[in-house]
């Protein structure tokens, strides 16, 4: 195992956190101005909680995974709420390269499809709700529909539960934070080579150099080509650079600047179509089966990122920060679809229908925080405070894409039947069981004109742990968020909202934790600004934000001189004012009245039961249900919430044979999912396994040997309300080598 060396801040303040509170702006002012009066102040120091001092620059090693994110006040342990955090070692003994295979170790999340702006994006369901505008990077909104590479990550962190005081509007299952690699004051190197079945192939570099005692430079690079295992025809290549600065001026200060560049290039899958009898895909074909077109079909990304953070110590008890990102990404495609909502699979033969996207996403965020230790009384605070400024500019198109047999007739919706398959359709129609994703189409792609979204948000929040003694905790937070967002075609809306989050932790032991806690979130319409599912519909209603709620009673242990952290939470979740049709139609009138309701349980296990057997994972139950849907889903009342399995579990282990020598098994479960609100689209439930293997060559050299899906089995990974389900990779076995210097 490689204990990761991290560099200590010059100067550690109060950690910020994420918590419920009061309700109205004059408080939140009273409490920024709190700090700012009483930061100064000294106090004695609760036990786990030392008064921060400036500290030299030296490397320390840690077992301990803690968020990096200044809104969490207190250690993971002292937190009210479940957090899930995914380390650097757990992606690389799993071979993760992308964000959903990262996810795949946290129970309770499914990944969603979607089939216009991010089809097979990263779209998280988390605890049923989906959550995919609750991703941060560095505690920074990203947006964009976008599919992620880890090889920049150093950690992932994933609060479940409304997290709207953490990550602001739409985040009302959880939020997802990416922390990324940044330059250090020490001298590190390492390298991987990786290959494998399905023509995979993959290189990483990481280069870290301190020049000088107050500037050190790091740079990561990634390279990736590789076919999809058990998928006919479909890949997914990628590279991506991220350099980064670190400048320390003075004592107090600290400069770090960081950017990434990434690209990809692949197709993208759509699936198999679902059988509109029984629900479920449609059986008896190839699970191979592509029914893409490599010739048209497309699936490019590109995205460049920019970060600017600048702290300093005002005093010992004192620290501002600010961090500006601007971020400029492009998601361009051409898909086929091979859904049969529209009578597409016709005896025995499929209409190569197109979906396709062409949008450009800027965003520019600027997020100013305020940390804080200070006593009033015999009472300890932790506080953060901040103001946040995000713009938003999506440019969003579709191709034109021909759809014409020879002789100029174009190809109707379940018309392939009129025509046949292969060249009599001109290749727009193709056999449901036995496709050629070579077929020689010709045919004219053009970008039609694109509608602009523009969205603006101004916030300002305030978190503060208060300790009342050695055994109380009080946690307390409110985010005010105004929020506007525009279209070119004269669409509008305006929202402004708080959100809480309370909880209060009672230690009865060092080693244990009770909490109870409560959370917030609201999701405005044009949470995604034109660029995913959620959009200001054809009618531009100005309705009031779906709000989330979420109530949580936990208990939190550390075991094994505190290397082993077991959790357990019993948790609803609740959506109310859900956005729900009033007329039938698509675009059609809308109102806040829905309502829906998740219950659950979730216990999990991190870290190391001996120094050698290490342990990351956790079980999820979830009792979902619609409580309200509107007079036009009447009939959906009483059914569960589409991707909210009842069931869902992971498990990754590790053992250290030797010294040497160390395997890893992986499991994961997840129980039957639906794809609609009328429970009549499914896909069933599976099992996976996964195994690795790792050698120490020589000191600075490994091997690494991982096995994924070990029984190659064939499962539907994502499922849509209505057309498709998508098939998850087959067996992938690969061996990496990697070298520090």
């Amino acid at each position: 195992m490689r204990i990761q060396s991290r560099q200590l801040p010059v100067l550690t303040t109060a950690r910020s956190s994420s918590s419920k509170g009061i309700s109205n702006r004059s408080l939140l002012a009273t409490a920024i101005g709190l700090a700012l009066a009483s930061a100064g102040a000294q106090a004695d120091t609760p036990p786990r909680q030392p008064v921060p001092q400036a500290l030299p620059k030296v490397s320390v090693e840690s077992t301990t995974t803690e968020p990096r994110s200044p809104k969490y006040t207190q250690p993971l342990a002292d937190t009210p709420r479940a957090v899930t955090v995914i380390d650097e070692s757990v992606l690389r003994d799993t071979a993760a390269t992308s964000l959903v295979d990262a996810l795949r170790t946290v129970p309770g999340i499914t990944m969603a499809m979607g089939e216009g702006g991010q089809p097979f994006s990263d779209r998280p369901f988390i605890r049923g709700f989906e959550s995919s505008t609750g991703t941060l990077v560095d505690g920074l909104r990203d947006t964009g529909a976008q599919s992620r590479d880890v090889f920049n990550l150093e950690q992932i962190e994933v609060a479940k539960g409304p997290s709207g005081a953490f990550a602001g509007r739409g985040a009302p299952g959880g939020s997802i934070n990416l922390v990324t690699k940044q330059a250090q004051f020490d001298d590190f190197s390492s390298a991987t080579a990786r290959a494998g079945n399905a023509n995979q192939r993959r290189a990483t570099a990481d280069i870290n150099r301190a020049l000088g005692d107050s500037l050190a430079l790091r740079m990561n690079v990634m390279w990736q080509e590789q076919d999809i295992p058990g998928r006919d025809a479909v890949f997914d290549d990628r590279w991506g650079v991220a350099p980064s600065l670190a400048w320390q001026p003075g004592e107090r200060t600290l400069v770090n600047l960081g950017y990434t560049h990434y690209e990809s290039d692949g197709l993208i899958d759509y699936g198999h179509p679902l059988d509109q009898v029984t629900g479920r895909p449609v059986s008896g074909i190839d699970p191979d089966n592509f029914y893409g077109l490599v010739v048209r079909d497309f699936h490019e990304t590109e995205q460049d990122a920019g970060t600017l953070e600048l702290s300093h110590g005002l005093t010992d008890n004192l620290t501002l920060r600010n961090v500006t990102r601007y971020s400029y990404s492009t998601n361009d495609y051409v898909a086929s679809n091979p859904d049969d909502s529209q009578g597409n699979v016709v005896n025995g033969l499929v209409v190569r229908n197109v979906k396709s996207n062409s949008s450009r996403n800027g965003t520019l965020v600027n997020q100013t925080d305020l940390t804080a230790l200070f006593n009033t009384g015999g009472v300890r605070h932790s506080l953060a405070t901040g103001l946040e400024y995000g713009h938003e500019r999506t440019d969003r198109a579709t191709y034109a894409v021909e759809q014409l047999a020879p002789g100029g007739v174009e190809i109707p919706r379940g018309g392939c039947d009129q025509f046949g398959a292969g060249a009599p359709s001109g290749y727009n129609c193709t056999s449901l069981t036995n496709p050629n994703p070579f077929d020689p189409w010709t045919g004219s792609i053009m970008r039609n004109a694109s509608t602009i979204t523009e969205a603006d948000t101004r916030a300002a929040y305030v978190f503060d742990t208060l300790t009342l003694n050695d055994r109380w905790l009080l946690n307390l937070g409110l985010r005010w968020d105004d929020f506007s967002t525009t279209t070119s075609t004269g669409l509008r809306n305006d929202s402004d909202f708080f959100s809480h989050q309370a909880g209060v932790v009672y230690r009865p032991v060092r080693t244990g934790r009770f909490y109870l806690s409560y959370g917030t979130a609201a999701s405005p319409s044009g949470s995604t600004v034109g660029d995913g599912g959620d959009n200001l519909g054809a009618t531009g209603q100005d309705l009031q934000p779906e709000r989330s709620v979420n109530y949580e009673l936990g208990t939190k242990w550390e075991l094994f001189g505190q290397q082993l952290a077991l959790n357990a939470a019993l948790f609803r979740t609740e959506t109310r004012d859900a956005h729900v049709s009033i007329e039938p139609g698509r675009g059609g009138a809308q109102q806040a009245i829905g309502k829906q309701r998740v219950d659950g349980i979730e216990v999990s296990a991190s870290g190391f039961i001996t120094p050698a057997w290490r342990v990351f994972a956790g079980y999820s139950v979830l009792d979902s249900e619609i409580i309200d849907a509107g007079p036009i889903n009447v009939a959906d009342v009483g059914n569960e919430l589409p991707n909210a399995p009842a069931h869902s579990g992971s498990l990754w282990t590790s053992y250290a044979l030797t010294g040497q020598a160390s395997v890893g098994l992986g499991a994961n479960y997840m129980s039957k999912r639906y794809g609609n609100t009328a429970n009549t689209r499914s896909v069933a439930g599976y099992w996976r396994f996964d195994l690795m293997a790792a050698y120490e060559v020589m000191s600075n050299v490994n091997l690494q040997l991982n096995v994924q899906n070990l029984a190659d089995e064939r499962y539907y990974e994502r499922v849509y309300t209505t057309h498709m389900a998508t098939m998850a990779p087959g067996r992938s076995i690969s061996l990496s080598a990697s070298i520090a210097f």
